[in-house]
């Protein structure tokens, strides 16, 4: 497999992604592409899950240091919203809730009082025979307050970071085949 499957790339929100027009006003927006190589699923849920589940060892970490430090303000912590995936099952994806799908995205997110995001996972190119086909992990953010505005700007470099890892470590693992359900 090239290196080009390895490589996340910052891209533009794609104008076709539900996301891209989701608030009023963004305080984050950002995109990242990365190929997908030949007979790679494009069913952009089981890439989501994909996805997560390879995430670097470190993500955790900052996960556990992130859940310490806002536990102290009543925002969500990644534990309590994995126990509503177990708890529930339907309708959520690891820790976020599933707003929509279709045949080429999954649209995540999360509400909470300081902020509101939506994550998208969208697979383009696959309509089009021998085109290159991309994934595009998109993020969108609306602040609803101080905190939120304060949160955002304090995670935004690590943000961009997981993004990224994520995007590598899925495609170092190997991607799904289209195959897979």
């Amino acid at each position: 497999m090239s290196t080009e499957h390895y490589h996340a790339t910052s891209v533009s929100i794609p104008p076709q992604s539900a996301i891209a027009k989701a608030y009023a006003f963004m305080n984050l927006a950002d995109a990242y592409s990365i190929e997908l190589p030949a007979g790679a699923s494009t069913n952009p849920e089981l890439l989501a899950r994909f996805i997560f589940a390879h995430q670097a060892p470190w993500i955790g970490s900052l996960m556990t240091v992130r859940d310490a430090l806002v536990a102290g303000f009543g925002l969500k912590t990644a534990k309590r919203l994995a126990s509503l995936e177990a708890e529930s099952g339907a309708g959520r994806l690891s820790i976020f809730k599933i707003y929509s799908t279709s045949p080429t995205e999954i649209v995540l997110g999360e509400d909470d009082k300081h902020l509101n995001f939506r994550l998208s996972v969208l697979c383009s190119g696959q309509l089009s025979p021998g085109a290159k086909r991309h994934l595009i992990l998109s993020t969108v953010v609306h602040c609803n307050n101080r905190l939120g505005r304060l949160y955002i700007s304090l995670i935004a470099p690590f943000h961009r970071l997981v993004v990224q890892s994520s995007l590598r470590s899925a495609a170092r693992v190997g991607w799904p085949s289209a195959t897979e359900t």
